[in-house]
């Protein structure tokens, strides 16, 4: 059996590797996302000046739990709706090295449902 902090290793080289390859600008940030077992966190950052854009999470008030996908998609729309409010409609995904399933997924689908092109 794998233990979890060996997978985390895993990921956290995955990640490296995709970071590798994209990179976010003013005008089409990146959209990170970042999993944890209760919560699940997006950012929109301009790699260029490294700044976060626009920020949310299963952590916020709104959120009875934040460890479902449906919570997961609340938060992909929320992101998408605080982008747009500030003028960003395009973006890159960031995975984080986590498999495009489940939670991560659910949180693409909410942010495409709320008007971000990626």
């Amino acid at each position: 059996m794998v233990s979890r902090q060996d997978s985390n290793k895993a990921r956290q080289k995955r990640h490296k590797r995709v970071r590798s390859k994209i990179s976010g600008t003013p005008a089409c940030p990146r959209l990170s996302v970042y999993r944890s077992l209760n919560h699940i966190y997006a950012q929109l950052i301009d790699d260029v000046n490294g700044k976060t854009l626009a920020a949310a999470s299963t952590t916020e008030k709104d959120f009875e739990y934040g460890g479902n996908a449906e919570a997961a998609k609340k938060v992909g729309e929320l992101i998408a709706k605080r982008a747009i409010d500030k003028g960003i409609e395009e973006c890159v995904f960031d995975r984080g090295g986590y498999i495009y399933h489940g939670r991560v997924a659910a949180l693409a689908d909410g942010a495409r449902a709320g008007g971000l092109k990626f």
